[in-house]
């Protein structure tokens, strides 16, 4: 592998506004503080992610609010237009996510996790993992740029629930997130149409107590106030060794 070890960005691609924001906005406000470039995009742009707007509505909504959410690490905001609940692993999408990545150049690559209860989840899993092993194929054509020569560092987040069989899915490493959990929330805090929602729901802030509640439990299994989870992708052609514990050694436990 070919990796310039000065392109410090890192990339969260996600399948709806606010995910990166509950599985792994601690750990890229982390990386921010050590001079990393930060770029977050989802697959969708949320639009079913209301009782009360229409689609076209909601969906203006919410790639504001995760513009807002991104700006707050100096990010940058990415939409794939695709739709909720239609999430597809074929042709098309993956075309776009792996001209998407190529336009990033990461090194660093933050994915949802392929267990999941959200087939959404699950699809947009294997769409980034497809594409980053895709996108130094140069007979692989996107229209607007070209192949580059490296394979990024993947990682798949902590999903917040359990699998379709109702199994939890156990991380193989820990980030301490406890100093940055207050950006963290801010960064959440955007979603503001989802928030006021649960608050007027549940009559509590949901949104965000579950965010930290389950921020906590990972973080009582390596004795911290709060972490984030990760697995790291292996297989072959990927990155083998664990640039998140080089990065930030002294706030990551493996297990």
């Amino acid at each position: 592998m070919n990796l310039s070890e000065s392109n410090k960005t890192v990339f969260a691609l996600c399948s709806h506004p606010d995910d990166a924001e509950f599985m792994c906005t601690g750990t890229l406000a982390l990386l921010h503080e050590r001079g990393w470039q930060i770029q977050i995009a989802t697959m969708t742009p949320g639009d079913c992610g209301s009782v009360k707007h229409t689609r076209q509505e909601i969906s203006n909504i919410r790639r504001n609010e995760a513009a807002a959410s991104a700006k707050l690490l100096g990010g940058t905001y990415h939409c794939l237009e695709c739709d909720d609940v239609f999430i597809m692993y074929d042709k098309p999408t993956l075309l776009k996510v792996i001209e998407l990545v190529r336009k990033v150049r990461p090194t660093l690559v933050f994915a949802p996790s392929p267990q999941d209860y959200f087939i959404d989840h699950e699809n947009t899993s294997k769409l980034v993992r497809t594409a980053c092993f895709s996108c130094g194929i140069p007979n692989v054509e996107t229209p607007s740029v070209q192949a580059y020569d490296f394979v990024p560092y993947l990682y798949y987040v902590d999903p917040c629930w359990t699998d379709i069989f109702g199994n939890e899915i156990q991380p193989s490493m820990y980030v301490d997130i406890s100093s940055v959990i207050k950006i963290k929330e801010q960064m959440l805090c955007c979603h503001e149409s989802q928030r006021s929602w649960l608050k007027a729901h549940h009559g509590m802030d949901e949104y965000v107590d579950s965010m930290k509640r389950h921020a906590q439990k990972r973080g009582k299994e390596i004795n911290c106030q709060y972490a984030e989870g990760f697995r790291q992708h292996l297989g072959q052609s990927y990155p083998q060794d664990n640039i998140l514990k080089k990065e930030l050694s002294e706030l990551v436990i493996e297990k």
